[in-house]
């Protein structure tokens, strides 16, 4: 049976703003310390970059944003298997961003980090934004559950970002869960992090299985792009 489209209305877009703004909050207020630089500029960059891609989206791809918004349900045409992967995901997201400013700042379980990780955290960040944001122009049916979108006509997308890996969305995402650790100094906050990229790479391969059998042309694609996530290594 089709799965029904989603209809987002103004005042759900409006919440997930509001939701959003009090990001900052709940991190320089977990951190302890409203003087916290890192704390400002990583939240600050966290709420630019969701509500430029939530505009962005509501005037060039609705569909898509709309796509964004489905959860998990045995309505939603998503596999059963892959409920488990978004709970355990979205558990360890908010661990992640409760843990690394009482890890950081408020309880210093960390020691500051040197120089050279801090910008490698802040290179991540911008890696991020890169691959992230483009997975997003690049690819309309870019859900974030796993099921083939028979209601959207879902073809294969092979230019873009896509022509350099199949999953630039998932390489944005380590970006940031490995990246914003490191720049807040936060090696609780990088073991949740790599915690969250072992199961994005066990997602990546369950997910691939499902879209070779059920996405025409999915295989050829794969053929064309040998590489999930990083060039000449996986």
């Amino acid at each position: 049976m089709a799965t029904e489209p989603i209809k987002l209305t103004p005042g759900r877009l409006t919440a997930t703003i509001l939701y959003l703004l009090a990001y900052p909050f709940l991190i320089l207020g977990l951190g302890g310390d409203r003087k916290w630089a890192e704390g400002w500029i990583f939240s600050t960059w966290f709420v630019t970059f969701c509500i430029a891609t939530i505009v962005y989206l509501y005037f060039n791809d609705p569909a898509l944003l709309a796509e964004r918004y489905r959860r998990p349900g045995k309505d939603s045409g998503e596999q059963t298997w892959d409920r488990y992967f978004i709970y355990a995901i979205g558990i360890f997201f908010m661990a992640w961003f409760v843990v690394m400013p009482l890890d950081a700042r408020r309880f210093d379980w960390s020691p500051d980090f040197p120089l050279w990780l801090v910008l490698t955290g802040a290179l991540l960040l911008a890696g991020a934004t890169y691959f992230m944001f483009r997975a997003y122009s690049d690819n309309t049916y870019l859900s974030p559950l796993v099921r083939i979108q028979a209601e959207r006509q879902q073809r294969v997308v092979s230019t873009g970002v896509y022509g350099f890996v199949r999953h630039p969305m998932y390489l944005g995402a380590i970006c940031l869960m490995l990246g914003a650790p490191l720049f807040l100094s936060s090696l609780g906050g990088l073991a949740i992090g790599v915690l969250m990229v072992a199961l994005l790479i066990a997602r990546i391969v369950g997910e691939e299985q499902v879209l070779v059998s059920g996405l025409e042309g999915y295989q050829e694609y794969r053929n064309k792009v040998k590489y999930r996530l990083i060039p000449h290594i996986w």
